[in-house]
């Protein structure tokens, strides 16, 4: 069902129920060698893992990162001071005010591109789409570099609103399918995680290694990305079921499930804390539908309101819990929305200003990149787009973003040549 506020675009049906979450087939081409193996062990042993926290459909710059109150454009919302010396958000985010000192804004974003699907994949993958060629998502390029190959954990899990469960192998593209995205709908594990009740231990062992035996026979002869992949997803299921609790929220404190809400966001942000403390090389949390073409204002305080105290507390948990240092937090959409306010009250799609939130690993806490004008129209000073963002994702992480994959022995460049880090919130 489509939002009474949203564009009507095909975009949304598949946002709101699960984006990138329903695709069960594998197919992508892949090779299992990209990059130096000295390279490879640096960036694993240093354990590092990302947090995505996306808000689908294009939430408003102006109601969260860069507000311009008193302006043709503002809206009627106030800044607030935050834990960061002069740095000042709106006033729909009081929690996340507090832990402004933690994270970082990107304020001169312009992606140029105003599509829903075009500027996601922009996001994920800092280029923009082509004909003749898949970009890898961060979640698959991270599954790829930090990720651990006995790790019971998919390497890329995606929290979707509500979605259909699965693998989307696209969000992998040449790196193969066991570097997909893997799609837990609604915050729920797996399913069948559990033994059959008629099956014993020793016979399922038995039944393993007869499995594992018939694969490797196979594998002799006839290797391909899509077998291996096949195989290793029976050795990662097996692993998982021995980590069924990190998805029983019951566990927590009522407490602590107080403190992340009780609702959809705040369950999902709460499972993204255990998954990552869990050993998770990359979460990626949607929050659903920030396309307010009507009632932009009305909506935001309710979305907005919703967002704000679980990410604070999330931010908050990671730091208490150690690992907020070696944890890369992202907060992104599609795009922002337009500085006009249109005559439904709603703000439209823009991408021509707009600002993203990172912190954590690699990031240096409260600081500013990039500004726009005095009524949100267009980046004054320090303009980047999508590519820079990814190259920043990467330095941050430990990467030499300029570094290579090799594919059948032909370089690709791992993020946009054409673009560079964004040296001012890289610690």
């Amino acid at each position: 069902m489509l939002c009474s506020y949203s564009c009507g675009s095909s975009d949304h049906s598949l946002s709101r129920r699960g984006f990138l979450g329903g695709a069960l087939g594998f197919g992508a081409m892949a090779l299992d060698s990209m990059m130096q193996p000295a390279f490879t062990r640096e960036l694993q042993q240093q354990q590092k893992r990302v947090l995505m926290i996306w808000l689908n459909g294009g939430s408003s710059q102006l109601e969260t990162w860069d507000p311009k109150p008193g302006t043709d454009t503002g809206g009627p919302f106030q800044t607030i001071a935050t834990s960061a010396p002069g740095v000042h958000i709106s006033e729909l985010l009081p929690y996340t005010a507090k832990q402004m000192h933690r994270l970082a804004l990107v304020r001169g974003l312009n992606t140029a591109e105003d599509d829903h699907g075009k500027g996601s994949v922009i996001m994920h993958t800092g280029r923009r789409q082509e004909p003749a060629m898949k970009w890898p998502h961060l979640g698959s390029v991270c599954a790829k570099l930090l990720g651990d190959r006995d790790n019971p954990l998919p390497g890329y899990i995606h929290i979707t609103p509500r979605g259909n469960g699965g693998v989307n192998s696209e969000d992998a593209a040449f790196l193969g399918p066991r570097y997909a995205s893997v799609a837990l709908s609604d915050g729920h594990a797996p399913a069948n995680l559990d033994r059959p009740a008629n099956l014993s231990a020793n016979d399922d062992q038995r039944r393993h290694e007869f499995r594992t035996h018939a694969d490797r026979k196979f594998l002799s002869s006839r290797r391909t990305a899509m077998t291996e992949a096949y195989t290793q997803s029976y050795e990662q299921a097996a692993q998982l079921m021995r980590k069924r609790d990190l998805f029983a929220l019951d566990k927590e404190p009522p407490a602590v499930v107080d403190r992340y809400g009780r609702h959809d966001f705040g369950r999902h942000c709460l499972m993204a804390r255990r998954l990552l403390e869990g050993g998770a090389t990359f979460v990626k949390v949607s929050h659903s539908n920030y396309d307010t073409h009507h009632e932009n204002f009305d909506f935001h305080i309710e979305q907005v309101g919703e967002f704000d105290r679980p990410f604070a507390t999330l931010v908050e948990d990671l730091h208490e819990r150690g690992l907020l240092s070696s944890t890369l937090i992202l907060v992104a959409s599609e795009f922002g929305r337009t500085p006009k306010i249109n005559r439904n009250y709603g703000r439209d799609h823009w991408s021509r200003a707009w600002s993203v939130a990172l912190g954590g690993c690699g990031i240096k806490g409260g600081s500013v990149s990039g500004k726009t004008n005095a009524n949100g129209t267009a980046v004054a000073d320090g303009q980047v787009h999508g590519g820079h963002l990814f190259h920043t994702y990467l330095k941050a992480l430990g990467f030499d973003s300029k570094k290579n994959f090799y594919i059948d022995q032909r370089p690709i460049p791992i993020a946009d040549p054409k673009a560079s880090p964004i040296a001012e919130v890289l610690a």
